[in-house]
């Protein structure tokens, strides 16, 4: 749960940091502006704050890890939620208000996270998660949204390394030790392509790359 605020609140703090010229620039979200990636941002706020009122009664189905689905090609972006993101994203036009409205959704996400028990069972997507499972998948959700932007500080390093352990259980095996945290998050799930001496020593699991995750 902790985490989750953290790197919830680095998050955040990134975008606010953003000079607005880089919203028209494109993000390490492929086929996302740097604004449409904030757009999405604030929907995922509001999934946060859904989703910890919504509870349910019946068995827990995922965890942190399952919660994610898992391709190996990434979305061709015919999908009406992103297209809704785009042009809701371009409406905005002075990218104060899109920064404003983060902040504020954002912070209310943020406290309601903070409040939430971390056993209690939640609903979202036609799953079944405790809170703190939940709110657990979005610390990688965050991190890899963080890199996804243009010349900020760093996501915090714990997240960047709970994210990474994240993705080698959903890859089912480990990533060299040679690389680092944000190498291998970007790597795994298609934001950047090895180099051949990253290929050599990624080995078999070369092939299985990119994990995208939605």
């Amino acid at each position: 749960m902790d985490l989750f605020s953290r790197t919830w609140a680095a998050l955040r703090a990134a975008v606010a940091s953003l000079p607005d010229a880089e919203f028209a620039k494109p993000s390490g979200c492929r086929g996302w502006l740097v604004r449409d990636l904030v757009c999405h941002l604030v929907i995922d706020a509001q999934d946060v704050l859904i989703t910890l009122v919504t509870p349910a009664s019946s068995p827990v189905t995922h965890d942190a890890v399952t919660y994610w689905a898992v391709g190996s090609t990434p979305p061709p972006g015919d999908d009406p939620l992103d297209a809704l993101i785009v042009r809701l994203a371009a409406a905005y036009e002075d990218p104060a208000l899109l920064k404003f409205h983060l902040d504020d959704v954002g912070a209310a996400a943020g406290r309601a996270a903070d409040l939430a028990d971390p056993g209690m069972r939640v609903s979202t997507q036609e799953m079944v998660l405790t809170a703190g499972d939940y709110l657990s998948a979005y610390v990688l959700e965050w991190t890899l949204h963080h890199l996804d932007l243009p010349a900020v500080a760093p996501p915090p390093p714990e997240g960047l390394a709970r994210a990474r352990e994240m993705v080698e259980k959903i890859a089912g095996t480990a990533f060299p030790a040679s690389f680092s945290d944000p190498d291998v998050l970007l790597v795994a799930t298609g934001r950047r392509t090895p180099s051949d001496a990253e290929r050599e020593a990624l080995g078999e699991l070369a092939a299985r790359l990119p994990f995208v995750l939605g």
